[in-house]
């Protein structure tokens, strides 16, 4: 079991006073993610932590909660540190660019997992799911499921967020050629369970007709489900989005229908290799910008699915 140092901006901050600049430089990667409260931040952070272990770092594991202020004095704090690198999934596209390269002066190199920034040739790599076409393929069985018909409900992410848009531009694309599919509303639920059972419940009064709801990701998807079954509408049809072990439960109980794997595990652990590989050469071998196809997760093979990876 590998060491894993979780630390409060508070205790990171101390940290960065109190230890020399350099401490732990020969070892120490910086792993940055947003809440452990969402299992696939979690994934994402146990995966780059296991793999840095493995390659002979320290895994210094921080949280910036989706706040860019607090995601750049962690980025001080690595800095301060000595880290040899930062593994990043960032707290916004636009608010990230400075931090990275904040790190990338101190001579520190990024390498960024699930979200991109808005600029190339700052970070060394930037590694995220095919954020579209997994959204087609959700899109796609959703249109299936509804008999390629019905009013709906869409559950959008964190606006600021690039993914959020992609996705539901990819959800959009494919949806929108059925005449008879009808969005009844859209709305915004911050990748939150809590907030999407909140909204579910006042969709579900406003608009009872509802026979679907496609959702920008698990988190989501599963607050909205958990609103549907309190008001005994399990009839109604939900996709999610990123393959969570939580819905993948769901599914094998009838529940939820169908979810979009992006195999988050793996791209974490990959941003470690590539660190590792560009830390002894000067390169990792790869383009900047990198994509990782996502899979349908439905009834099929939900079986297969263990922490954001499929089993053989």
């Amino acid at each position: 079991m590998f060491k894993q140092l979780l630390l409060s901006t508070a205790a990171a901050a101390m940290l960065a006073v109190t230890l020399p600049a350099g401490a732990f430089a020969a070892e120490l990667m910086a792993i940055i993610t947003p809440s452990h409260d969402n299992p696939f931040f979690k994934a994402e952070a146990e995966g780059a932590a296991a793999k840095a272990k493995e390659l002979g770092f320290e895994p210094l594991i921080l949280v910036h909660d989706d706040d860019a202020n607090k995601q750049n004095q962690l980025v001080d704090t690595a800095i301060a540190r000595g880290a040899k690198a930062i593994v990043l999934d960032n707290a916004g596209a636009a608010a990230t660019t400075a931090a990275v390269q904040k790190a990338k002066n101190a001579g520190i190199p990024s390498f960024l997992i699930d979200r991109e920034i808005n600029e190339t040739g700052i970070a060394v790599s930037q590694i995220v799911s095919n954020n579209y076409q997994g959204a087609q393929l959700g899109a796609e069985e959703f249109v299936k499921l509804m008999g390629e018909k019905g009013p709906y409900a869409e559950l959008l992410g964190r606006e600021a967020d690039t993914n959020a848009g992609i996705r539901s531009s990819g959800y959009h694309d494919v949806i929108d050629q059925y005449p008879d599919m009808k969005m009844v509303v859209q709305q915004s639920a911050n990748w939150s369970q809590p907030e999407a059972f909140e909204k579910m419940q006042t969709i579900l009064q406003a608009n009872p007709e509802i026979k679907g709801v496609i959702s920008g990701n698990d988190t989501m998807a599963m607050g909205a489900w958990a609103a549907l079954e309190a008001a005994g509408r399990t009839d109604v049809i939900v996709v999610g989005f990123d393959g969570s072990n939580d819905v993948r439960d769901s599914i094998k109980k009838g529940g939820i229908k169908a979810t979009v794997l992006q195999p988050a595990y793996r791209q974490a652990q990959l941003a470690v290799e590539q660190a590792k590989q560009y830390l002894e050469t000067g390169k990792t071998g790869t383009e900047e910008k990198q994509l990782m196809d996502c899979v349908l997760i439905n009834a099929d093979n939900a079986d297969k699915l263990e922490t954001f990876a499929l089993k053989d």
